[in-house]
């Protein structure tokens, strides 16, 4: 899919799209029908140390900058306040991100930017978030952001031991060991973090999220 180039910072998304993508876009610019509110809802969903709350934090400070009011959804975060006594079974899991999914609507509904970074490992999950998001905030109100960093990499990546944890079978239902995790075909934007660095990542997702609501 086309990834569009703002205004925001063009030098810099274009740079990054040529990094990410290999050569240039075909056009500089993609139009995409804002959502009436001018609100909008990012959900990055990916694996365990795929660095989705790193590049959804970078991206909550560049919108800050564009000026825009945003709020930081974040998966650890919603555990401790929003899903506090959920688990990680699969309803437990699915309650969790339909949770984010509403509250996230209810942001965009007023005309703020929810940034959420939750795993949602489930395709039928994540239909869920963008029906409660889009029945709030209207259509194309919910941008889906894979980051496809590959499980190898996350894994070589985290410090705090729960990949060992989860293959020595001491967490049961840790995602990508012993539980699935459906990588989403309708995500508007797929990440690989082994070619795009951080704010890199984070640019190109602005660019979409700019576009998309219609600021210039």
């Amino acid at each position: 899919m086309p990834v569009p180039v703002t205004a925001a910072d063009p030098e810099a998304s274009w740079s990054c799209l040529v990094a990410t993508y290999g050569a240039e876009p075909l056009g500089s610019r993609v139009l995409v029908a804002a959502p009436s509110t001018g609100g909008l809802a990012v959900m990055f969903t990916g694996l365990s140390g795929a660095g989705k709350s790193t590049i959804a934090g970078r991206l909550v400070e560049l919108l800050v900058e564009s000026g825009r009011t945003v709020t930081l959804l974040d998966g650890d975060e919603v555990r401790t306040h929003l899903s506090a006594g959920l688990g990680f079974s699969k309803a437990d899991r699915d309650t969790n991100v339909r949770r984010i999914g509403w509250v996230a609507g209810r942001i965009a509904k007023h005309g703020g930017i929810a940034v959420c970074a939750p795993i949602a490992p489930y395709t039928a999950t994540r239909a869920d978030a963008r029906l409660l998001v889009e029945g709030q905030a209207g259509p194309g109100s919910f941008v889906l952001v894979h980051v496809a960093t590959p499980m190898d990499e996350c894994e070589a990546r985290e410090r705090t031991g729960l990949y060992a944890e989860a293959r020595r079978g001491d967490i049961p239902e840790f995602t990508g060991i012993g539980d699935s995790y459906e990588a989403p075909n309708d995500a508007e934007l797929t990440i690989d973090t082994r070619s795009s660095s951080v704010d890199c990542s984070a640019r190109l997702v602005l660019a979409r999220v700019l576009a998309v609501s219609g600021a210039e």
